[in-house]
């Protein structure tokens, strides 16, 4: 390590499902501190979710979504006398979540949907019914990891 740890922030839980996941999955949806437009977008996409998701409520299927795309394994680059390997390596809890968050905020903004919302909803459902593009960026992450398995005792 080079520098000090960074000192990790708790969040406060958000005030309607009392999560702090949620307050996290809005502090990375918000852009330029606007963190009124990113709540609605989020509260928007979950009541859209309660709306057409039938017998499930939008929170559980967040809590659904955001369990299925933590990956379990990933690869980081190493550097062995000139060489440089893909070296898999397991992942720590809270960078599952990070990671999670991040994938499904990105390709739910890549969609073709109107608004925010509706990409953002549509996501969340393809996520915890496991298709998606984020779902598939987590299938290809462990692939990468399995195919370099050879490369694990260079793991530090």
């Amino acid at each position: 390590m080079r520098r000090r740890k960074a000192p990790v922030r708790e969040v406060l839980p958000d005030p309607i499902y009392a999560s702090k996941v949620i307050t996290k999955f809005i502090n990375a949806l918000m852009y330029d501190g606007k963190k009124s437009v990113a709540t609605s977008i989020l509260y928007g996409a979950l009541e859209n979710i309660d709306k057409k998701g039938g017998e499930k409520k939008g929170i559980d299927v967040f809590n659904e979504a955001i369990e299925n795309i933590k990956p379990i394994l990933e690869v980081k680059s190493r550097r062995v006398g000139g060489a440089t390997y893909q070296v898999p390596v397991e992942v720590r809890p809270a960078r599952q979540q990070a990671l999670a968050i991040r994938w499904i905020i990105s390709f739910a903004r890549k969609r073709s949907e109107r608004t925010m919302i509706e990409r953002l909803s549509a996501e969340l459902l393809d996520a915890a019914n496991s298709k998606g593009a984020s779902f598939k960026k987590k299938e290809d992450t462990y692939k990468m990891a399995e195919a370099n398995k050879a490369f694990a005792h260079y793991r530090w």
